[in-house]
């Protein structure tokens, strides 16, 4: 299982070396078979990256003894003109449906007309367009889930933390000093996770002081980078670090190491998605918490939505919000339970 998992995992990272030739090919009626065409914002995103691996194993379960499936990936690095034509290449090669992780949420009119000039439902995922987008069409779906929930939850779960270990508050001034690492502005995850972590925070009694925000694009890296300037300034002032997802929240830990922090001195980190470094972390003690974002369902969900659509049945089976969207929820991991999210293909109910 490990090593099937490591070359589909490098499959994904060769994906500007992907050909269309699962869908170049001459097709029968369109019913029998699958072809399913991904295009995702950029293939740093770690989380997407096994979002992705685990949607084409997903696909591969299904009961497909009379139809055909096959899937193509493509990175657009970050570039909505891009994803705009890396669209238009997979339905002119014969993808009959369309899986769009929008490099911009607010963007995405050039798709969904495609979508209906060539009659491809197109199911979004991760990003979600705004509501008057996805009224456009009938064949729109969204899969994802509910980032008030993501926020509330690692809000609880620092709350949890400062509650049980009062060291937390180094300078014992009654108020736990914070910062924040943002992915990409104007993201709704970006926006909505950080206010709910703070609110819910502010709603169990933690006294709070902000001291500053860095935007590092859900990418680990830029967050070390923007972390790292933060040591600089406030030195070990720092008692609580909220990342808006598990990447970030890595860098943020990355740049303690490099500046040789002693380990009375670290915040408490926590992070969201529950990728599998990320689970890691926590496992090791590293990172507190994070918040687990169902990957495993989301592909299970995009998976049986694209069958249904393809053969025409088992739509009513498909548990809709507002019959277009799927929402899978989140579930908080911490020490006392990391180890069950770690075990392949175990996830708690």
């Amino acid at each position: 299982m490990k090593a099937k998992k490591r070359i589909a995992a490098g499959i994904v990272l060769c994906i500007g070396m992907q050909l269309l030739s699962a869908c170049e090919k001459k097709q029968p009626d369109a019913a029998s078979k699958l072809h399913v065409g991904v295009t995702y914002y950029d293939k740093s995103d770690t989380f997407l990256n096994e979002l992705i691996l685990c949607f084409g194993e997903k696909l591969e379960e299904m009961d497909h003894k009379k139809i055909e499936v096959s899937m193509t990936v493509r990175d657009a690095a970050y570039s909505q003109r891009t994803q705009d034509d890396q669209v238009k290449e997979l339905m002119d090669a014969g993808c009959n449906i369309l899986c769009v992780n929008l490099v911009d949420r607010a963007d995405p009119s050039e798709i969904i007309d495609l979508g209906r000039e060539n009659h491809v439902p197109i199911i979004f995922f991760n990003r979600e367009p705004v509501a008057e987008d996805m009224l456009q069409w009938d064949g729109l779906y969204y899969v994802g889930a509910l980032s008030e929930q993501s926020g509330v939850l690692q809000g609880q779960l620092a709350a949890d933390a400062i509650q049980k270990n009062s060291h937390i508050d180094r300078n014992q001034d009654g108020k736990i000093q914070y910062v924040v690492l943002e992915g990409e502005p104007g993201h709704q995850d970006t926006i909505i996770r950080t206010e709910n972590a703070v609110n819910t925070l502010k709603s169990k009694g933690i006294e709070l002081e902000k001291l500053t925000y860095g935007i590092a694009n859900w990418n680990r890296a830029q967050a070390q980078n923007r972390m790292t300037q933060m040591i600089r300034q406030y030195q070990n002032k720092i008692e609580l670090v909220l990342a808006n997802n598990d990447d970030m929240a890595l860098g943020a830990i990355d740049a303690y190491k490099k500046s040789n922090v002693t380990e009375s001195a670290l915040p408490v980190f926590l992070g969201v998605d529950g990728t599998d470094i990320g689970l890691k972390a926590v496992a090791d003690g590293k990172m507190y918490a994070t918040v687990y974002n169902d990957k495993e369902g989301q592909a299970a969900a995009m998976a049986k939505l694209a069958f249904a659509l393809i053969m025409k049945k088992g739509m009513k089976e498909i548990e809709f919000k507002n019959e277009k969207y799927i929402y899978l929820p989140y579930e908080k991991v911490t020490a006392d339970n990391v180890d069950e999210f770690l075990k392949a293909g175990i996830k708690l109910q």
